[in-house]
């Protein structure tokens, strides 16, 4: 399984670059994995809040619907619109495929380096 190394996790497997003032989020390659075939995503829209803990959205596989939880709070600067229409994305390149931009970051879960999310994965 992919696990990079820069990225930071959380244990509702979304993982979190910082990117200059902002975060990007995204869903791990454990998660789509389990998921199974993504064909449907619902995200917030720019200018949302988001809070740390809560649902900003989920995504549709052929398996179920799964809800995708913020890693932070702060305010949605950008989304990946692109996965609107092809949400397989996910699927193929977990890593490159961010689903949304967080600007103006207030409070951030605690979150997993790339060791400890392997160490969390192998214990379920």
């Amino acid at each position: 399984m992919n696990i990079p190394k820069e990225l930071k996790y959380t244990k509702t497997h979304e993982w979190v670059k910082e990117e200059e003032d902002m975060l990007l989020i995204g869903l791990t390659d454990y998660a789509q994995y389990e998921l199974g075939d993504l064909v449907f995503l619902n995200l917030p829209e720019i200018g949302d809040d988001v809070e740390s803990n809560e649902v900003f959205g989920d995504v549709e596989s052929v398996k179920a619907v799964s809800d995708i939880m913020s890693p932070a709070t702060g305010i949605v600067e950008d989304i990946n619109q692109v996965l609107f229409d092809q949400p397989e994305l996910i699927n193929q390149d977990p890593y490159n495929a961010w689903l949304i931009k967080i600007k103006e970051v207030k409070e951030v879960n605690e979150l997993m380096d790339a060791e400890a999310y392997i160490a969390f994965l192998a214990s379920l």
